[in-house]
């Protein structure tokens, strides 16, 4: 069961050129589409550029949206009002990169974590007996928030203390405490254990899969870390220049990867065994110019007459297996 639908999206921005003045339009996402299934892990991997926090903006509708759906349990989110989108965020809630950035240095602890809860304070969140924060006492708000810190592993104790007191794993477990705070169904984890320690990651990647397994929580878990998503995804889509080239279970896309992107990504996580290597080379191509075509055919070494005037849509190899190259049927190897 999907819970979550992305139909042919398209996020642009518009870029000036700062020498010409010259106005230019960037495809961040680009005719995207994507299913997300109730309680699953996805990620979503690729290079840095290719529009995987745009595409993490747009479902959460903090970036604008050019065309297309986003349906959350059915309803398109685009279309909603901003009272209706208020009962769509509680159920929906995002993490952010940077812990260092994305807590206010000037708010202690527990008023990060209550804030959520008064700017949602007329919506039904822990029971049908919640009706607003404050027909709570302020002994039972506080026993809220120390559930949830008990949930991440921190002790209600760090509700008078600041973010600047915390390690980046400690911030980053209290950002996970915040997106909690209002029981949502679906997390969006934007690169969360990328400005943290090895060590450090491991915790939070645990923690997030208990998260997910505890609560019945859908997850899509947004990195550039290859190694971290083996460890993490039930699924992997790989994105390239805005769009899907490859999805499947995470060892169908790590066992027996078909696109030539996906591989080059593979073969760049360090490793002692012997293969056959692929070498991603060559820059990632302009947005505000994609090349005609394949979009990776300036840089695949199998590249085709074909790759370079017709663009190859996702198509299914295997079950629950999609992969858009032309190479795909001669590459087959599961």
């Amino acid at each position: 069961m999907s819970v979550l639908e992305i139909k042919n999206l398209n996020v642009e921005y518009k870029s000036k050129n700062s020498v010409f003045g010259e106005e230019k339009i960037v495809k961040a996402v680009n005719n995207l589409s994507l299913n997300v299934e109730k309680g699953e892990i996805l990620a979503i991997a690729g290079e840095s550029g290719c529009g995987k926090s745009t595409l993490a903006n747009a479902i959460t509708r903090l970036t604008p949206v050019e065309s297309g759906e986003i349906l959350f349990q059915g309803v398109n989110i685009l279309e909603l009002n901003n009272k209706e989108m208020k009962t769509y965020r509680q159920a929906l809630q995002m993490v952010f990169q940077n812990p260092y950035s994305s807590l206010n240095p000037k708010m202690k602890i527990g008023d990060i974590l209550k804030e959520p809860l008064k700017v949602n304070n007329d919506l039904c969140i822990y029971s049908e007996d919640y009706r607003a924060l404050y027909e709570f006492t302020k002994d039972e708000i506080n026993e809220i928030v120390y559930q949830v810190l008990d949930t991440v592993g921190l002790d209600k104790s760090v509700m008078n203390m600041y973010p600047h007191e915390f390690s980046g794993g400690q911030r980053q477990r209290i950002a996970i405490a915040r997106a909690l705070i209002l029981k949502p169904e679906f997390i969006i984890a934007d690169e969360p254990v990328s400005a943290l320690d090895v060590s450090i990651q491991a915790q939070i990647i645990n923690l997030l899969t208990e998260l997910r397994n505890n609560f019945n929580l859908t997850i899509m878990f947004i990195s550039h870390d290859m190694n971290v998503i083996r460890h993490i995804a039930d699924r992997v889509a790989i994105m390239y220049l805005g769009k899907i080239v490859e999805i499947g279970s995470t060892e169908q896309i790590f066992k027996y990867p078909q696109h030539p992107y996906t591989r080059a990504l593979l073969n760049a996580v360090p490793s002692f065994e012997k293969k056959d290597i692929t070498y991603l080379t060559g820059e990632l191509p302009s947005p505000t110019d994609l090349p005609k075509g394949c979009l990776f055919h300036t840089r695949c070494d199998y590249c085709m007459d074909k790759c370079k005037t017709e663009e190859p849509v996702l198509k299914k190899l295997y079950e629950n297996y999609e992969v858009a190259c032309f190479l795909s049927d001669e590459t087959k190897n599961i």
